[in-house]
């Protein structure tokens, strides 16, 4: 049956797409610093225009934590040349649809339209990323508005701030342990002045990204590029991209959440890993696997040992946030099974992971999650929103086209004793955060 398996998995790997077929991409760069990266995709009549920036909640000065995340929702408001709400007006009329988003280490904005509105866009976008104008009203508009998303995700999710609390445990003095979202308290005093300096500082075309994905040609978006964003002026005085980093962890940590709306108790561990350096991929690939080899799907080990022989878990799960800027978690998650309390699901886990570092790796599960991953990158392929934040999150966070057209045969490359070795490096409980999440005790 295991032969049986090999060769299945072996027929199966053979008959997807060849994956050294790599994307059709153009680089360049404008004359005032801003990169434009061009992905052709000519199946169907759509355009996917990105603007990103290098600039998320870890570039945030101290003490005005969520100010990336307000001037996002502010850039929706009105320029000179258009009215509160107008952008997304536009986008709407012309049959696309538009949106934005905030992370730790960029800010996108981002229009699904057809192919011919492409100009129509990039003539907003530079718009707004120079010309945004505010009034009071606007800001305190906007302030109730992210106060209120803080209450409705995190404040009335006991998971989210259970979340909360062990990411800032993980992180003893990097800005990845303050919220995305924002402190509530900091929050509240968000004003003009913090949204505008973050905006003038951070918004400028040698900080941005431009990603435009579809059905286009690479000279048609440089003509159009060169025509709205060539003209806007470069920012001369933009800061050096360098943040607080962690020191040496050498002490385990461990936290108890209680929460009298918890339903279903569990457990998390997290470890600081590194993350994808660019030219240096290969210890995030073999992380990225050791993930899936754990955590990923009801054939992961987490699964098949707690889930389905001893039932001690209802749930199992693995994670590792391969890109980002600066060092980064793998994560581990346990939910117990009726009966069973967190105490001992967390010894479950740890023996799974003992049992793991002693018998090494699967040859026949690696060869599975392999070709597994192939298909995702292949399949991936078919959205050009998915090209176009492939490549946005990778070049916002330290890597290049190279590295991300080198992914997956780096991937395919990791070896058995590579992923050993990375999960021997990993699982230092100095560099760890364990938390259990749970309600209080019912006391007569």
């Amino acid at each position: 049956m295991r032969q049986f398996i090999a060769c299945l998995i072996l027929a199966l790997a053979a008959a997807l797409p060849a994956a050294a077929a790599e994307d059709q991409v153009t680089t360049f760069t404008l004359d005032n610093g801003m990169d434009v990266v061009v992905i052709e995709d000519h199946r169907a009549p759509v355009a996917m225009h990105m603007v990103w920036y290098r600039a998320g909640a870890a570039d945030e000065a101290p003490g005005v934590s969520g100010v990336a995340h307000f001037l996002e929702h502010l850039l929706f408001k009105g320029t000179e040349t258009m009215a509160p709400g107008e952008f997304s007006a536009v986008v709407a009329r012309n049959g696309g649809s538009d949106n934005a988003f905030t992370s730790y280490d960029y800010t996108a904005y981002f229009q699904r339209v057809a192919a011919d509105r492409l100009g129509l866009m990039m003539k907003m976008e530079s718009d707004r990323m120079v010309n945004l104008r505010l009034t009071e009203e606007d800001i305190a508009a906007e302030r109730d508005v992210i106060l209120e998303e803080r209450n409705q995700r995190v404040e009335n999710n006991p998971g989210a701030l259970f979340r909360e609390q062990a990411n800032a445990a993980q992180y003893l003095n990097h800005p990845y342990g303050t919220p995305i979202i924002g402190w509530r308290h900091e929050m509240r005093t968000l004003d003009m002045e913090k949204a505008l300096d973050f905006y003038k500082t951070y918004y400028a075309p040698n900080n941005a990204i431009l990603i435009v994905a579809g059905d286009v040609l690479p000279d048609d978006v440089r003509a159009l590029a060169e025509e709205h964003y060539g003209k806007l002026p470069a920012n001369p005085d933009l800061p050096e991209r360098a943040r607080p980093q962690e020191p040496r962890q050498m002490a385990e940590r461990r936290l108890v959440f209680e929460d009298p709306r918890v339903a279903q108790p569990y457990v998390i561990r997290s470890y600081l890993a590194p993350e994808r350096d660019s030219g240096a991929q290969e210890k995030a690939a073999a992380l990225d696997l050791l993930a899936e080899i754990l955590g990923g799907g009801t054939t992961s080990l987490l699964a098949e040992k707690l889930q389905f022989e001893t039932q001690r878990a209802v749930s199992t799960s693995a994670y590792y946030g391969a890109t980002s800027l600066d060092d980064t978690t793998f994560g581990l998650a346990v939910v117990p099974a009726p009966g069973v309390t967190l105490q001992q699901a967390e010894e479950a886990m740890d023996e799974v992971i003992t049992t793991f570092l002693e018998e090494g790796v699967d040859s026949e599960q690696l060869a599975r999650i392999k070709m597994q991953v192939r298909a995702a990158e292949i399949y991936a392929r078919d959205d050009v929103g998915s090209l176009a934040n492939r490549y946005g999150r990778a070049l916002t966070q330290g890597l290049t086209v190279e590295d991300v057209q080198a992914w997956p045969d780096i991937l395919e490359a990791v070896t058995e004793e590579d992923i050993m070795t990375a999960a021997r490096e990993l699982f230092e409980s100095d560099n760890s955060v364990t938390g259990w999440l749970t309600a209080p005790e019912v006391t007569q």
